[in-house]
């Protein structure tokens, strides 16, 4: 099978897009001789002595009595070398949605202009737009050479005009055609009314250009659209859907997000219920694990190892598609992420940007409809995303209106929400070296009842006797005041983790041995605690206390476990919510290593002087 090429199209007004669109359907056959007919038929209506090969694009009324393309038109042909989806996009300011709609999947852009006017603004406008939706290839057609009497010094002007400004944008690969496309010069064929243009005709290049690099092969990301349950007896159990980043083979070692279950792959199967060798990005296959985990629609599976962001706030540019209403901050939207939809929130607009100029506004208080704008966003369930120039499956998304269900943006990710840039951080004039004691930071992890508590609080008194400053921060003790705003969700655990993280990361800069004591359950989280630490230069402690879930039932000091088990209550870490044993902790303690004073003193010996 021929690979798939998704071309984007887009110029000013009269440039030629639809024509050269056009051209490229005739000259390579894909035309049908009832749909020529109609064109020659409605071109002879229009006054037309030739068949106007703009037709063949714009399919719309409205548009066929403007002249002009309003919508995004769709056409496919193949050649023997490849097949193409190209989509002919408005150029209109008006109309900046649905370029961004249209070019939002395309693998290469033909930007057309027209010889004679040059590069304007609006060839700009599409180039970063080009350039803002990550599209790696980019072609500008220079059409009408013919009534600029084919010269290569006009060619060669307009060529350094664009590569000026192409150079401020983030375009990997960027070619030149000089053409006519309305007589079909340098479009399907090499023209010999440009003998000094060695380069190859358009049709050449879109045979011939690589998009398989494109593709992030690296970052396996598989978001889970439905669980694949056979209603013949089968105890088969497979996860469909599409695979948006790297490959996924049998044997391969996976984990589920957002539970962190680890297992590995059994089999993939593809259309039909043929076996696989493996399935790789863009390829929708049913994907049967090793084992029978709890896995539902909005899960992803990636490599233990190489997991995509995880947070419930984002910075993203994003663009406003709906008529007749604006996007605010503290709105109220449905986010739909991959296979994944949640409540989200726009806590921050940092500026609409101005895609003519490219000035960044930073006074605007809203974006209307197909403004473009920077903002923060809050949503109640934490994604699982990459940047979208990373991978633009897992980090796009659209926005929803809760009330009328209709989509009002399209946003792009560009990473994890980062602090306002007019927060600074103060530096003190009392070093680290100056204090009295050097701190660190006891992080004592494991399930309820573990016997967590018990020793923190022992290891506490253990310090402070010796000399020590000591402070323990207990998980329970937290959520009276501090974190009495958070849930059990996977979003509450997480942001409970940070906050400690962070106190005790101060705790341990002001020379203090902070002694953290939750459960904190996953393991990204513990791991962010760490990270956090060695970037401040602070010794950091992960302390597993591995008392197996049977025992910490019989303790059962508040009677939690008895309560999970009669479906009393739900989402109780080592009944009904998992919880993720550290990789590389620094101690793992366990019930038969003595009473919480000797366990106590290990944890000491690991702290030394």
């Amino acid at each position: 099978m021929s690979q798939l090429l998704r071309v984007a199209t887009a110029g000013s007004v009269d440039d030629g897009k639809s024509t050269l669109i056009g051209r490229l359907l005739y000259d390579s056959k894909a035309i049908f001789e009832d749909q020529w007919d109609a064109v020659e038929r409605s071109s002879r209506e229009r006054g037309g002595d030739a068949a106007d090969l703009a037709l063949l694009t714009d399919g719309l009324r409205a548009e066929r009595e403007q002249g002009i393309t309003i919508d995004v038109a769709y056409r496919y042909f193949s050649t023997p070398r490849r097949t193409f989806i190209i989509a002919d996009t408005p150029g209109h300011v008006q109309y900046t949605r649905n370029m961004v709609t249209g070019a939002s999947t395309a693998d290469l852009a033909l930007i057309l202009v027209d010889a004679r006017a040059g590069v304007l603004q609006q060839t700009k406008r599409h180039a970063f737009l080009a350039s803002l939706l990550g599209i790696a290839h980019l072609v500008l057609c220079i059409n009408k050479m013919d009534l600029v009497d084919w010269s290569e010094d006009r060619f060669e002007e307009i060529k350094a005009d664009f590569a000026a400004f192409a150079a401020k944008l983030d375009v990997h690969d960027l070619t030149f055609v000089p053409m006519c496309a309305r007589d079909g010069d340098n479009v399907v064929h090499r023209t010999q009314s440009m003998p000094w243009y060695t380069g190859a005709s358009l049709l050449h290049l879109l045979e011939d250009v690589h998009v398989a690099s494109d593709r992030n092969l690296i970052d396996a990301r598989f978001p889970v659209q439905y669980v694949v349950r056979p209603r013949n007896g089968s105890d088969f159990r497979g996860l469909a859907g599409t695979v948006a980043g790297g490959t996924f083979a049998p044997g391969d070692d996976v984990v589920v997000l957002p539970s962190g279950f680890q297992t590995t792959i059994a089999a993939v199967w593809g259309p039909g219920g043929a076996s696989m060798a493996a399935g790789f990005a863009s390829s929708a296959v049913c994907i049967e694990l090793g084992d029978a985990l709890d896995v539902g629609r909005g899960d992803m599976l990636c490599r233990p190892n190489n997991r995509p962001e995880i947070g419930t706030e984002i910075d993203a540019m994003v663009c406003w598609l709906a008529e007749g209403s604006e996007l605010r901050t503290d709105d109220r939207y449905m986010l739909m992420h991959t296979t994944n939809t949640t409540v989200a929130r726009i806590t921050r607009l940092d500026y609409r940007l101005d895609v003519d100029t490219l000035h960044r506004d930073k006074g605007s208080t809203a974006l209307a409809l197909n403004d473009i704008g920077r903002v923060r966003i809050r949503t109640q369930n934490p994604l699982f995303f990459d940047p979208y120039r990373r991978n633009r499956v897992t980090g796009s998304f659209l926005l929803v209106d809760e009330t009328t269900g209709a989509t009002v943006a399209a946003g792009m990710i560009g990473g994890p929400a980062l602090a306002a840039s007019n927060v600074v951080w103060h530096a003190a004039r009392v070093e680290r070296e100056n204090r009295a004691t050097r701190g660190a930071t006891v992080w004592l992890t494991g399930l309820s009842a573990s016997g967590k508590s018990t020793i923190a609080a022992e290891l506490e008194r253990i310090l402070v006797a010796s000399g020590r400053p000591a402070y323990r921060l207990d998980g329970d003790n937290l959520r009276h005041g501090l974190n009495s705003d958070l849930g059990f969700d996977r979003a509450g655990r997480s942001e409970n983790v940070r906050r400690v993280g962070e106190v005790a990361e101060l705790m341990s800069d002001a020379g203090l041995v902070a002694i953290a004591c939750l459960i904190s359950p996953y393991r990204t989280d513990r791991d962010e605690v760490r990270r956090i630490h060695e970037r401040a230069g602070l010794p950091f402690f992960e302390v597993y206390v591995d008392t197996p879930v049977d025992v910490c039932a019989e303790r059962d000091p508040k009677g939690m476990y008895a309560k999970a088990r009669a479906g009393e209550i739900t989402g109780f870490t080592g009944v009904d919510d998992p919880y993720e044993t550290p990789d590389h902790a620094d101690l793992v303690l366990h019930p038969s290593d003595g009473d919480p004073t000797t366990q106590a003193a290990r944890i000491v010996e690991l702290l030394g002087a």
